[in-house]
């Protein structure tokens, strides 16, 4: 039997976690870590991907190898991690475990040990049995969870990279009593400052409404010199003769401040549907654009399907990548029509009229087609990202709450000198199975880089696309 210390746990990690989370072995302090055979098996099916995740399961073997490697010791017997702990991989026999009383009535309700999960329950069963301390299987399929407690097995999801249940639920922006002179002095000014004892919890960049009263209310930033300092925000943006677009509300006038602002270069924004985060940010990163002060606009999203995938959709890669892409292609669409003020969408040049500008065969342009073909638009597919250097160009990504944190990573470290990055959507709108509203890539992006001194987050709540949809997110 292995004797383990007093207050020592042994964790058992599912593939996905490792998946996840390449690093996370060493992320146990001084626990033990044991690493099913079959989880490396399930891994090699992963590693020949061109993916994240086929490159998330090469860097597992990477890790592993260098541990194992440096301890010296058989892979199975365990080496030390730099937290006091150890890592091992367990060899589990079910031929041997059969004379585990507890295996056996496994076996009787799981008996399909063809599949890589039973075996993996199995072996936590068996680590169990043949250790003094306590076993706990990691995982963060709920699947997976529910069948682990189903059988009395302590079960977790993966916690290093979960932020705190109030980073989310904090959908709203701090409101700060102040009195009618203070509110006065700021408006007239444009600063004020407070006893660092009223701003305590607040950080850097970090946008308030000022109150004074039921109807008076102003928003505000945080300055770098601890004081408020007035938000920099035009009454609308026009994009060539496009649609003018200005904020609706004090979330949208706080956004578009920190999209416009040259000393904030990471912007993350939660907000659910229809509250406009992706049209203010496409609308200010390309309104910057056109004045040269970023020498071009990329905007991208992560491929999450609902349904099939990529791979079934009929075409040429810009053909498969359409569908997912669409909503930016709207935004787009919206922000550059011509617009006739007086008449609604100028006749002249809708794509439907005979004079209409076209392209290859006659297909008519549409008002976004010639930034593109400039190289001042790039619209495209997150896959691609990896490996790439992004300089002095603004760089938007929609739907960012479908990355995990590695991804999301990948992502930042990208943005090369000159560049802005802006992460938008709604921890509530989940599709990725592996990821959840606390541990996906943009709370996690807010949680991480919280205080410093170039990165601003701005919460939306109230719905301006239209009363239905507003109804719609909120009661549905």
């Amino acid at each position: 039997m292995r004797v383990t210390a007093a207050g020592v746990k042994t964790f058992v990690l599912d593939t996905n976690v490792l998946l996840h989370d390449p690093a996370c072995v060493e992320r146990f302090a001084e626990h033990d870590v044991c690493i099913p055979v079959d989880v490396l098996s399930e891994l090699d099916r992963f590693k020949n991907e061109m993916s994240e995740r086929g490159a998330n399961a090469r860097e597992v073997h990477r890790a592993l190898m260098k541990l194992f490697q440096a301890g010296g010791a058989s892979v199975t017997e365990g080496v030390p991690t730099p937290g006091g702990g150890s890592v091992r991989v367990v060899i589990y026999d079910p031929d041997q475990a059969q004379r585990v009383p507890g295996l056996r009535q496994f076996m009787r309700i799981f008996p399909a040990l063809d599949k890589t999960d039973h075996r993996i329950l199995a072996c936590t069963l068996w680590l169990r049995e043949k250790l003094d301390g306590p076993v706990v299987l990691v995982s963060k399929d709920l699947n997976m969870q529910l069948k682990a407690r189903a059988i009395s097995i302590d079960c977790e999801d993966y916690l290093h990279d979960k932020v705190e249940p109030r980073e989310v639920a904090n959908y709203d922006i701090v409101r700060i009593e102040v009195t009618p002179h203070e509110l006065q002095r700021y408006a007239s000014s444009g600063r004020l400052a407070m006893p660092a004892e009223r701003t305590r919890r607040l950080v850097v960049n970090e946008y308030v409404l000022l109150v004074a009263g039921e109807k008076a209310t102003m928003p505000a930033r945080l300055g770098a010199a601890g004081e408020f300092v007035r938000l920099h925000v035009p009454e609308c943006i026009r994009l060539m003769s496009g649609r003018a677009i200005k904020p609706m509300n004090l979330g949208q006038q706080c956004l578009l401040d920190a999209l416009l602002s040259p000393e904030i270069t990471l912007v993350t924004c939660y907000g659910q549907a229809g509250t406009g985060k992706t049209l203010l940010a496409v609308a200010a990163a390309l309104h910057q654009v056109l004045a040269r002060d970023y020498a071009g606009l990329t905007v991208s999203r992560p491929i999450v399907a609902m349904g099939q995938t990529v791979g079934f959709l009929p075409g040429t890669l810009q053909d498969k990548m359409r569908p997912w892409l669409q909503p930016i292609y709207d935004a787009l669409d919206l922000l550059l029509r011509p617009v006739d003020d007086r008449q609604g969408p100028a006749r002249k040049k809708n794509r439907f009229t005979a004079d209409a500008p076209t392209g290859v065969a006659g297909v008519p342009l549409t008002p976004y087609d010639p930034l593109i073909q400039q190289g001042v638009l790039e619209i495209e597919a997150l896959c691609y990202i990896r490996g790439r250097s992004i300089p002095d160009r603004f760089f938007i990504l929609d739907e960012a709450q479908q990355l995990t944190p590695l991804e999301a990573k990948t992502v930042v470290t990208r943005m090369s000198r000159g560049s802005k990055l802006a992460l938008v959507g709604d921890p509530g709108q989940i599709d990725n199975p592996y990821v959840d509203s606390r541990s996906n890539g943009l709370v996690y992006t807010r949680q991480r880089m919280r205080g410093q001194s170039f990165a601003a987050h701005i919460p939306l709540v109230k719905g301006e696309r239209s009363p239905l949809a507003e109804a719609g997110a909120r009661l549905l």
